[in-house]
């Protein structure tokens, strides 16, 4: 009941500020929107989005975790590596995507604006991941002879599974913003965001608001997803358990 208490406030509210004001389309309206205008409006569009999404999260996250490992393995390549994630950070999307836009065409700024959108969260989740391997599972591995890539392989790498699932939860709706700024900025004749301009360029608020819910559900899609692989990954790799390392070797 407590958690259907939050969700039913907000929708009273939501119907409230409908009823009240013209400039808010009311839960109702949005929902004969959506079932107005139906799969050939939502299914092309958010498929376009979410395939730009997912690529611009592939891309980013390996180069992420790439960046990760390569400091874990060279430690002395940190504080380049994490001036790398500010910047990937701190610059505007909608100042980088333009030039893209400029020089490739086409959708690579949806896949780009994507993959910058996860980069510092993923980098970041990953190296802290990295760094919280247990010191003394580190010190048996060095005693035994083992080098960087044995520590990372059977230490490192395990204990930063959690860590690194987590960043790819937050990582997912990320892309999924990332992608749609993409096609904000034009270039492309579909996708969420070219929706969501059109709706807003025609003043339907309905669509407008059906369309922003949809792409709420996408991000949330991604998460649970993202969420779904990562203890799939973990399961398969090192079993229900404790994370030690990959079944059958020791």
């Amino acid at each position: 009941m407590n958690r259907l208490r939050g969700p039913a406030v907000l929708l009273l509210l939501w119907a409230i500020a409908g009823l009240s004001t013209k400039t808010v389309p009311t839960p109702w309206a949005v929902v004969s929107s959506v079932v107005s205008d139906g799969f050939a409006l939502y299914s092309p569009n958010l498929s376009i989005t979410a395939w730009g999404a997912f690529q611009g999260f592939v891309f980013g996250n390996i180069a992420a975790i790439a960046v990760a490992l390569a400091v874990a393995v060279f430690p002395r390549t940190e504080p380049l590596a994490a001036q790398l994630a500010v910047i990937s950070y701190c610059v505007p999307l909608l100042a980088l995507g333009p030039i893209v836009l400029v020089v490739f065409g086409g959708r690579t700024p949806t896949v780009f604006l994507a993959a910058v959108s996860v980069f510092f969260t993923s980098m970041i989740g990953t190296l802290t991941g990295l760094k919280s391997a247990n010191r003394t599972s580190i010190d048996l591995v060095n005693a035994y002879g083992g080098n960087g890539w044995h520590r990372l392989r059977r230490v490192q790498i395990p204990a930063a599974l959690p860590s690194t699932t987590a960043a790819l939860q937050i990582a997912a709706p990320a892309a999924v913003l990332g992608a749609i700024l993409g096609e904000y900025l034009g270039g492309v004749d579909s996708g969420v965001g070219v929706a969501l301009t059109a709706a807003q360029s025609s003043y339907d608020l309905p669509r407008t608001w059906g369309m922003a819910l949809a792409a709420g559900l996408l991000a949330g899609a991604g998460y649970f997803a993202a969420s779904l692989a990562g203890k799939l990954v973990q399961s398969r790799l090192y079993g229900p358990g404790a994370i030690t390392a990959p079944k059958g070797e020791s």
